[in-house]
């Protein structure tokens, strides 16, 4: 008897549950529609768009090119298309090699384009500066990606100033523009070799100038104010200057003492330490690290130059480079009059003539009695024509045809009394 209880209360409670599950299954069919695309549905541009995202991940990056292409050019109205633009970009950066990052920048290019309010524009910015950073030569070599890079890294910061990437590209904008000013500074100390003083200083002062957070500006002011020693008292100011910044902007370096010591032989003040200055330099030295033995040697296999020694903090420069002319070039003078900066040398100016007391102001055109003349001659020359012609003049004879004249009517003469003499004979 309890056996078969229990067998009736299981299929009654069996009976209840199909009964509920059967009224909740009609339930569902009165709920809303959900959105389709999700992770789990079998939307086709969300399949294509994950079978190209295996492909990638695999390596197969023209097949996913071509299934993302699909995706874009059959469901233009798809949740998809923006990243799918991005994954093509994407695909290209990963696959590598000059070709396949030049065709990744234009992509992100595009992507900003279109898409610029997106977050992921802000990293496609930061995609392009890496693309430049990685192609970056040493810094005696071409700086072509160098500039690219900077300005590709200033554009994230200037267009995106609250993206997350925005600290991570101040510090590459600070290795980058460590590279700069070091080839600028090598310039310079080559011309201050050779002895070309004037070019020394304007190329060791112009990169300290764009670039303060160099860590060898220092050494740069140093040079410089050298080079403007050698060129004698017409540049003693300018030497001056740059002693007094080093006392001034870089109060730790080893290069204050002996400025310092010059200034004073110069009779010019000495300028107090920027406190600034000398928290900057603090910090740099006690959160630098030193480059390893391997690392430093073994600098020469590598592609790009050396920034180990580029700052950490400070605000990297945000303006362009400006064109600095050399000591040695003349100003001109209504740039030194008005107390600006020159930004060349351009002494040639159009004004009228000044009448004056000259012979070009005083005599008469001697065109005007030319043109006169001219016109008398041919008139003669006209008249000519009709007159009869001049009978030849007789050929004057020289010495040498006169004495051979003489000598042949000697001749003659001595044949004719010859001849007269032996005629009574010849008769008899």
């Amino acid at each position: 008897m309890i056996r078969l209880s229990r067998i009736s209360v299981v299929v009654a409670v069996s009976a209840i549950l199909a009964s509920f599950l059967f009224t909740s299954a009609c339930g569902f069919k009165r709920k809303k529609y959900d959105n389709p695309i999700t992770k789990d549905t079998q939307q086709p541009d969300k399949i294509l768009f994950d079978k190209s995202i295996k492909d990638i991940e695999k390596g197969r990056y023209e097949l996913a090119r071509l299934t993302l292409n699909t995706l874009i050019n059959t469901y233009d109205s798809s949740e998809y298309l923006a990243k799918a633009k991005l994954a093509i970009a994407d695909s290209w950066y990963r696959e590598g090699g000059t070709h396949g990052l030049a065709q990744a920048e234009a992509e992100y290019k595009d992507f900003i384009l279109f898409y610029p309010a997106m977050e992921e524009a802000a990293e496609s910015q930061k995609r392009i500066c890496d693309i430049h950073i990685a192609q970056m030569e040493k810094a005696d070599r071409d700086p072509n990606n160098a500039l690219r890079a900077e300005y590709e890294c200033k554009q994230l910061m200037t267009q995106w100033p609250n993206s997350k990437f925005v600290p991570e590209t101040e510090q590459k904008l600070r290795n980058i523009q460590e590279a700069l000013a070091d080839a600028e500074v090598r310039v310079g100390d080559y011309y201050h070799k050779k002895g070309s003083n004037a070019a020394a200083a304007n190329r060791l002062g112009g990169a300290v100038d764009q670039y303060p957070l160099y860590s060898r500006a220092d050494y740069a002011l140093w040079q410089e104010a050298d080079s403007y020693r050698k060129m004698g008292k017409p540049a003693r100011e300018k030497e001056g200057d740059a002693l007094a910044r080093i006392v001034r902007d870089y109060p730790l370096s080893g290069y204050v003492e002996g400025a310092k010591k010059r200034l004073t032989e110069l009779e010019m003040p000495i300028p107090e330490a920027d406190p600034r200055a000398v928290a900057h330099m603090k910090y740099e030295k006690e959160n630098h690290t030193k480059e390893g033995l391997v690392s430093r040697d073994t600098q020469f296999l590598k592609r790009g130059p050396d920034t180990h020694n580029a700052a950490l903090s400070g605000m990297p420069t945000m303006t362009n480079p400006k064109q600095s002319i050399p000591l040695s070039v003349p100003v001109p003078a209504a740039a030194a009059t008005e107390a600006k900066p020159a930004t060349g040398v351009n002494d040639v100016t159009i004004a009228p003539v000044a009448s004056g007391t000259s012979a070009l102001d005083t005599k008469p055109d001697a065109r005007a009695t030319l043109n006169t003349a001219q016109g008398a001659a041919g008139e003669a020359a006209k008249a000519g024509e009709t007159a009869p012609a001049a009978s030849p003049a007789a050929p004057v004879k020289t010495d040498q045809t006169a004495t051979t004249d003489t000598s042949k009517s000697k001749k003659k003469k001595k044949k004719t009394t010859k001849s007269t003499t032996q005629s009574p004979a010849s008769q008899e």
